[in-house]
């Protein structure tokens, strides 16, 4: 029985400048599952990402293996130098699956429905980055950015590639970005204990609700150990309510256990886990 890879749909553009189509799996000719390809520019490179497969039940029969690596021979066609593949919590074979193709878990998505804005610590003070500050907050949070992509598995050029494409697309008015939040603390004498960066409408949830989206939670390394992480949290949480937004959600990589027991003990859980390998 031969299984293949048959359009689904016509190629269409993807955020970034990237190309994205959707593919049936066919086994003999006929449909028994379908995933999507996704090709996005970082820097000098391309990334690819697998997302939406799916066999159906009863029909498995090593389909999903194929089709995946059918998958990764269109996104080197592509031209893709790696690819991410995109597995929802609640699905287990995929995970297994994804680790027995040699791909290895980078980071995780997590997710919360806010309903009440918890007031920051007596003292505190949270002030939009201006456009003096602006610079130094660009610096560091690449640097941090620079440094969770490389201990997630990238090397220091893919990593650097990424983090300077992604600020690009991301702010590309700066400070002055619409529909975004950036955040410092400060304490009561004045000294900054942390900085945020909130997309306020990162996209929208299957049903039309608008999920926010932290994009970095930083907080000052000699003010570390405070409880200044979860004040930030409770910020990022206050801005998205004032927005009308009340679901939240947050990439953390997968070896950053104290941010992940962080988020957890502030309600968030896991919805997808992202797992990567180069395609050279």
């Amino acid at each position: 029985m031969t299984t293949t890879l048959r359009p689904e749909s016509p190629e269409a553009p993807a955020p970034g400048g990237g190309r994205t189509r959707r593919w049936q799996i066919c086994a003999n000719g006929r449909p028994v599952g379908a995933l999507r390809t996704t090709a996005t520019p970082r820097g000098d490179q391309t990334w690819g990402n697998i997302s939406e497969l799916e066999v159906r039940e009863g029909l498995r029969r090593g389909r999903a293996t194929v089709g995946a690596l059918a998958a990764e021979e269109v996104l080197r066609g592509w031209g893709c130098s790696r690819v991410d593949a995109d597995v929802p919590e609640t699905a287990t074979a995929a995970r297994r699956l994804a680790e027995v193709l040699g791909y290895t878990e980078r980071m995780r998505n997590m997710a919360k429905s806010l309903t009440v804005g918890v007031a920051l610590p007596p003292g505190l003070v949270a002030r939009p980055v201006d456009a003096a500050g602006y610079p130094a907050w660009l610096a560091e949070a690449k640097a941090g950015y620079l440094h969770d992509l490389c201990t997630s598995g990238l090397t220091e050029e893919q990593a650097r590639a990424k983090s300077d494409a992604d600020h690009a697309y991301l702010l590309p008015q700066g400070h002055a970005t619409p529909g975004v939040a950036l955040r410092q603390l400060y304490d009561a004498d004045g000294g900054l204990l942390g900085s945020l960066w909130v997309a306020l409408r990162q996209r929208d949830l299957p049903d039309g609700r608008p999920l926010a989206w932290v994009m970095t939670v930083e907080v000052a390394p000699d003010r570390r150990g405070r409880g200044h992480g979860r004040t930030l949290m409770l910020l990022a949480e206050r801005e998205c309510l004032a927005a009308g937004v009340r679901d939240l959600g947050l990439n953390v990589f997968s070896g950053n256990e104290v941010a992940v027991g962080l988020y957890t003990s502030l309600g968030y859980a896991v919805t997808n886990r992202v797992f990567g390998k180069p395609l050279c």
